[in-house]
């Protein structure tokens, strides 16, 4: 349900702004699968460094596409990446 939902979401978003975001072959889509987002966020990771007491946290690979489908799914997700 969760999964149709954010489907759903981004969907009416890309619809709404008029965006695309690319498909497998590269090409726009304006109706991605929530299978093939996530595929996309396949290398965002968290990086933790500690160095004595200071602890820096950052996210690693965002690139622009999965901003843009972090900003049209709202600032409920945007914040997990902010």
């Amino acid at each position: 349900m969760v999964y149709s939902i954010a489907e759903w979401k981004l969907r009416a978003g890309l619809k709404e702004a008029g965006e695309t975001v690319p498909d497998q072959k590269n090409k726009p889509a304006g109706q991605p699968t929530m299978k093939w987002v996530f595929f996309l966020f396949r290398d965002v990771s968290e990086v933790v460094v500690k160095i004595g007491n200071m602890v820096k946290c950052e996210v690693a690979n965002m690139k622009e596409v999965l901003l843009k489908i972090l900003r049209l799914l709202g600032p409920e997700c945007e914040k997990y990446y902010g």
